[in-house]
């Protein structure tokens, strides 16, 4: 089978804060040696790994380093990985919006990419407009264009709107047309970002089912970058693991996400001495999180039940803010979310000081298994001021009550055996 895409040991490069290398002196230098002397560029020895959680040592960052690998035709890869791994940016570059500063990128056949809400639209133009100027772009005739119109207006469901300025689109709709717009107008490769979790749950299933017919039954060669990894998993056959840049693991897709899924961050119940360096903001920092057995024994199980304790400090007086709790499976599957104003009983308003917040799930609730949770913060429950972080468990499966059925059983949720059988002869 033909290759469609080629990474060949690609780099990109950038210099933090500064366009170029930023000062005349350092252009002059990269001219002499790479123009004249014909020397490699002495500015691409310098720099950092892309990680975000560690202080810059250089001016210089590698987005992404030393990225080598093929895809073939008509293969669907899903690419994973943190934020800040560098799948963006691996986008757009084989997608031309910005050029690797090593390496090279072979790609076979026409590209059409959805890489950001309003991506390759103009904006004073309509939807009608932008559909005949992407079309010209990938190199199609009007006649052809026009020939797929319709079928591009259906799928979009934008009809009403078609003759209105883009400019005037919620995200949700420009997401919808750049969508049909790329899906439709017979690229040989596709690919999209994470926008399509703008859109609503029914356009992001219609959507995989596109992309699904696009790779299977077309041949064409689809690149679907997402953090849904239920999404991934139900389009994609292999995948690509980006860490800090770099390629950590390719393989089938089942087992990037397991790479991906398996480090999982901390299982630790979590505790931050140190309020000027623990997770959090201006707003509100969290100085303990803990998950424990409701019951006080040692250890999570299904007939525990659990306890989740969150203590804050909040810096923001006569502010109504919330403090939430989300539990999702280790494949980004939400469980449940919960959230509580942070403020006494018949207050609305938070006030400056520690906070102990504390939800209880009861035993025979949630079943066997890993989960992970996010705690976020919000203002008058519409602004988020602090999300990020994440704290993972896992609940045993030990049913000593349940007589013989002590298996695994598949679902979020395991309620106590309360079956009654009558034998009636």
């Amino acid at each position: 089978m033909a290759t469609a895409i080629e990474f060949n040991h690609v780099g990109k490069q950038y210099r933090l804060g500064l366009v170029s290398t930023g000062t005349i002196s350092h252009d002059l230098n990269r001219w002499w040696q790479t123009a004249i002397l014909r020397r490699e560029d002495p500015y691409l020895k310098i720099g950092s790994v892309n990680d975000r959680t560690a202080k810059a040592d250089s001016d210089y960052v590698w987005a992404l380093r030393d990225i080598d690998f093929k895809v073939e035709q008509g293969d669907v890869v899903g690419i994973i990985g943190k934020n800040g791994a560098g799948k963006s940016t691996l986008l757009k570059l084989l997608s031309k919006v910005t050029g690797p500063t090593v390496g090279t990128i072979r790609a076979r056949g026409r590209i059409a990419s959805l890489l950001e809400v309003g991506t390759g639209f103009h904006q004073e133009m309509t939807g009608r407009e932008n559909i005949f100027m992407n079309g010209a772009i990938l190199g199609m005739t009007k006649q052809e264009i026009a020939a797929k119109l319709d079928e591009i207006v259906d799928f979009s469901g934008c009809e009403r709107y078609l003759d209105t300025p883009v400019k005037r689109y919620s995200s949700g709709m420009m997401v919808r047309l750049g969508f049909a717009v790329a899906a439709h107008l017979d690229p040989e490769i596709l690919v999209v970002d994470e926008v399509l979790a703008v859109g609503d749950a029914e356009f992001q299933k219609k959507a995989i089912g596109k992309m699904q017919d696009v790779s299977k039954g077309e041949g064409r060669t689809v690149l679907f970058v997402s953090h849904n990894m239920a999404s991934v998993k139900a389009l994609c056959k292999t995948g690509l693991l980006l860490e800090n840049g770099m390629v950590k693991y390719r393989g089938s897709i089942q087992d990037t996400i397991d790479m991906y899924i398996g480090e999982g961050g901390s299982s630790e119940n979590q505790y931050f001495d140190d309020l000027s360096t623990a997770p959090g903001n201006d707003v509100v920092r969290i100085k303990s999180f803990e998950i424990l057995p409701l019951d006080g024994s040692s250890q999570i199980t299904i007939e525990t039940g659990i306890l989740f304790r969150l203590k804050l400090m909040c810096y923001k007086e006569n502010a109504m803010l919330d403090a939430n709790l989300k539990v999702s499976t280790m494949d980004d599957m939400t469980v449940f979310q919960v959230g509580q104003v942070l403020g006494q009983v018949g207050e609305k308003d938070s006030k400056k000081g520690v906070y102990t917040v504390e939800f209880k799930i009861n035993p025979y609730t949630l079943n066997a298994g890993r989960y992970k949770t996010e705690i976020f913060f919000g203002e008058n429950q519409r602004y988020v001021v602090y999300s990020g972080f994440e704290q993972c468990f896992e609940v045993e499966n030990s049913l000593a009550d349940m007589g013989f059925n002590q298996s695994v059983m598949p679902g979020f949720l395991r309620p106590k055996n309360d079956f009654k059988v009558t034998f009636e002869g």
